[in-house]
């Protein structure tokens, strides 16, 4: 792991090297949901931080040939930004899902639950991110005023 100092404009964060597998996509999940917990996050940012790594990642093994990539995870005020790079250059459809299939709406729905959601074009591939948001909590998980 490595920690950065001030990515993307962000108050700091972690960055991981990692080949994307599906038996690992869980693991990654919860590790990068722990980190976002102890920056305060409550319970419903948590859960879409976890969906979120869990679909940017599943789209890797899906549909990049190359799965080195880099999960990020930056703390912004007020919530975090997360993104994986991966070494593709097309971009994700997000597109109305067909609910009959068993794939295909991660991103749709990822899209309703962020703040944001974007892909930017990078060289030799791209980085597709999401930003969630939360309410400020004091000592021991209280709100606070």
């Amino acid at each position: 792991m490595r920690v950065l100092d001030h990515p993307f404009g962000c108050e700091g964060g972690y960055a991981w090297e990692l080949v994307a597998e599906v038996a690992a996509v869980r693991a990654w999940r919860e590790d990068v949901a722990a980190v976002v917990r102890e920056w305060g996050a409550d319970d419903e940012a948590v859960d879409v931080v976890r969906l979120g790594v869990s679909e940017l990642l599943s789209n890797v093994c899906r549909h990049v040939p190359d799965r080195r990539c880099r999960l990020t995870a930056c703390r912004e005020t007020g919530g975090v930004r997360v993104g994986v790079v991966d070494r593709s250059a097309r971009p994700p459809v997000i597109k109305p899902p067909d609910w009959m299939a068993e794939v295909g709406r991660g991103l749709w729905l990822l899209r309703g639950l962020a703040a944001d959601v974007g892909i930017e074009s990078l060289p030799g591939g791209k980085c597709v991110w999401f930003r969630v948001g939360w309410e400020t909590r004091g000592a021991r998980g209280r709100r606070a005023a």
